[in-house]
């Protein structure tokens, strides 16, 4: 009895541990988000005083009225940004299953040659100038904001991802157990494949999101004008011009000569800009998480 009641306090002594880990740990994981925040709604002068606070020590909404001086075209880039993003998503993960799919079946014929073909392209690529010249000269994507999602449909790692997915988690027998009762090979996708690899079809989603929702480089060389530009490059280009001017002393002393004066925050603009920009991706986790955890459970289930 002595040695159970030992074990016991061996084991509850365990779980206090991992409890008091996960707490730090979500509060190291917390703690920046919200020091984000709070400097975004603080006011310069105070920030280069006394430094980074939790709290505002002088309250300002001056960041957020510069970002928001043109609300329409926040409006627009943000709307572009949700449309690339969930269009993009979507598409770049059905044709990745589509295409990891049929490498994970051992009966595919020429199945090495696809495989190589998609590792190769991971490894090498024709550079950036032909890669530009084929969106604009021969796919005439520029200034569309197709331009912002076909380059990033297809991600040969997520391939090989969930290649191994499907052939190391979906059984064979299962697979011909299908075929043996007359369904088709897109029925067994559909029906039986998709539906079984929810884990990894979450996990590519959610990285298919982040990088749609992050990316600015892509409105950069296509987007010429700023009717199709997305939130993220909006927010950059507004971020190198107020550096430009408050960096640039012949600007300064152009508009001080013409009467004017300079009250453009840098630091808490930045922070702003974080906050606007990490909306969608904070709502979109909770909705994927689960799918990690069911990832998890299947792995320990199978060990």
């Amino acid at each position: 009895m002595s040695q159970a009641s030992a074990q016991h306090k061996k084991t509850s002594g365990l779980e206090i541990f991992v409890h008091i880990l996960f707490i730090v740990i979500s509060i190291l994981c917390i703690a920046p988000l919200i020091l984000v925040i709070s400097v975004s709604f603080s006011d310069e002068t105070s920030i280069i005083a006394n430094g980074f606070k939790f709290y505002p020590e002088v309250f300002s909404l001056k960041a957020y009225e510069i970002l928001f001086k043109d609300f329409e075209q926040i409006l627009r880039s943000y709307g572009i940004s949700l449309f690339v993003t969930i269009v993009g998503s979507i598409l770049s993960l059905l044709l990745i299953a589509l295409y990891a799919y049929p490498l994970s079946r051992e009966d595919l014929k020429y199945r090495n040659a696809f495989a190589f073909f998609i590792f190769f392209t991971m490894l090498f690529n024709g550079g950036l100038v032909p890669w530009y010249l084929v969106y604009v000269n021969i796919l005439h994507l520029k200034n569309t904001v197709w331009s912002l999602i076909l380059p990033l449909l297809m991600t040969p790692f997520f391939v090989i991802v969930m290649r191994t997915f499907f052939a190391t988690t979906i059984p064979t027998a299962l697979l011909e157990s299908a075929k043996i009762d007359g369904a088709s090979e897109l029925k067994t996708f559909i029906r039986i494949v998709l539906p079984l690899s929810l884990p990894v079809l979450g996990t590519i989603a959610l990285f298919n999101t982040v990088n749609y929702w992050n990316d600015w480089f892509l409105s950069l060389v296509f987007i010429s004008d700023s009717h199709n530009i997305s939130l993220q490059y909006l927010m950059y280009k507004t971020l190198l011009n107020i550096q430009y001017i408050t960096s640039n002393s012949a600007v300064l002393n152009g508009i001080s000569s013409g009467g004017g004066q300079i009250d453009l925050p840098s630091r808490t603009l930045q922070m702003a800009m974080a906050v606007v920009g990490i909306g969608p991706v904070v709502i979109a986790y909770p909705f994927f998480q689960r799918y990690f955890v069911r990832g998890l459970t299947i792995g320990a289930v199978k060990g």
